[in-house]
């Protein structure tokens, strides 16, 4: 092999990290300031009480990222990480803009154009973790994960906060404002990208990867009953974390269309700051704590932590809700959002890891589908299980939680094996 082969073998260097941080963080800091505001919106277009219009606008996003991420994944895996990030940003420049206009005018419909639009362009996170994968070794694999955890999480923590600035009386219709606002920051992104970001992929990737639809090479990808068993315990954690996820808003917020059970009753200024406080716990632990950590213990090890701390923060949350302690509920928010922050990266490293170098975007596509398809399936069970009882939900997780760390022990012995 040659010195300049040799030289692209390496990848884009600690630089380009950094502007794929950044990339990360401005997308994320649209939708992080749009989602808190979903529901005020829903509420304003005089939905149905029941919620299952809002439920279905919110799959409607996980839903088209389920179709479109392995797609993506694969799509880059033949013409690069680079031109696939760029069309997504793109897309949500458009479609926020598109979320800005459906405010404006009231619509239900162009809102629904917006989430799916949004939902496609948004799809490009394996990309993302593809793009890790290719400039990272992987003994460093899961460092570089945890410097996009941080990127998202600091996005879900700044843009709640923009988003509480939309809301100068703490009620109404917050107007267009934060779709404009969404989209510009997309299309700063868009430019970062456009300007900054090099190519990853590694040559010789295009040799291997013709077929747009790989679908061959995606099932010889999974073969392995390891990685089969890995990827389930992925889904269920993700279909366990997001019926804490999905509940929060109706755990916190007291109205006609909340939860008349709850303890509980933030306006919606205080639930966007809390949405914002659970991100920069997530940004907080992902970069203080987990980046070092990387570098000690392995990302199984890191995984199991991170359930442990799920499960644990379950369990003070439903705690707070029998003892109707804000405290307390905000105790378990914290450890649920540190147990989240160790689990997001690890498990994305393994899976990673665990993949050939020419199948990175299709497998780490799929497990962005499985991500979606939890999503989807976690929204339609969490909130049926609140309405029946207050602390379902958070039981229902914990013991979830319990079952994914049991299938990771299990898919790491059979790995191992099958290394031998």
């Amino acid at each position: 092999m040659t010195q300049p082969e040799a030289e692209k073998l390496k990848g884009p260097g600690k630089g380009s990290l950094l502007v794929l941080f950044l990339t990360v963080f401005v997308d994320l800091l649209g939708f992080g300031m749009v989602m808190p505001l979903l529901a005020i919106y829903a509420d304003q277009f005089a939905m149905d009480a029941g919620g299952w219009t809002i439920g279905l606008l919110m799959a409607s996003f996980s839903f088209m990222q389920f179709i479109f991420a392995p797609l993506w994944g694969m799509l880059s895996d033949r013409i690069g990480r680079r031109p696939v990030l760029m069309v997504g940003l793109a897309g949500s420049v458009i479609f926020y803009a598109i979320f800005a206009y459906a405010s404006y005018a009231d619509s239900l419909l162009w809102l629904f154009v917006s989430r799916i639009g949004a939902g496609i362009a948004g799809a490009t996170i394996p990309t993302t973790q593809a793009y890790i994968a290719d400039t990272t070794t992987p003994e460093r694999r899961s460092h570089g994960m945890a410097l996009i955890g941080m990127a998202m999480g600091f996005g879900f923590t700044f843009g709640p906060l923009l988003g509480f600035l939309a809301l100068p009386a703490g009620e109404g219709n917050p107007g267009p404002w934060p779709g404009i606002v969404a989209s510009a920051l997309s299309a700063v992104a868009l430019l970062m990208a456009v300007f900054l970001l090099p190519e990853s992929k590694p040559p010789g990737v295009q040799e291997t990867a013709r077929k747009w639809l790989d679908i061959a090479g995606l099932q010889h990808a999974l073969a392995r009953p390891s990685m089969l068993i890995l990827l389930a315990g992925y889904f269920i954690c993700v279909f366990a974390f997001v019926q804490f996820e999905t509940t929060l808003s109706l755990l916190l917020w007291k109205s006609e269309h909340g939860n008349a059970q709850t303890p509980f009753d933030f306006s919606w200024r205080k639930l966007m700051l809390t949405f914002a406080f659970v991100g920069f716990v997530l940004a907080i632990v992902q970069g203080a704590i987990i980046r070092p950590l990387t570098k000690r213990l392995s990302d199984f090890a890191l995984l199991q932590i991170g359930i442990a701390l799920e499960i644990v923060g379950f369990g003070v949350l439903m705690y707070s809700i029998q003892q109707a302690s804000e405290p307390w509920m905000f105790g378990g928010l914290t450890v649920i959002s540190s147990g989240f922050a160790f689990i997001q990266p690890s498990l994305h490293a393994l899976v990673s890891n665990w993949t050939p170098p020419d199948r990175q975007g299709a497998v780490l596509g799929f497990a962005q589908s499985l991500n979606a398809m939890g999503r989807i399936l976690g929204s339609a069970i969490g909130i049926p299980l609140l309405k029946q009882s207050i602390t379902l939900p958070y039981l229902s997780a914990a013991g979830l939680m319990a079952v994914t760390g049991v299938a990771i022990a299990a898919a790491s012995r059979l790995h191992a094996r099958e290394a031998e």
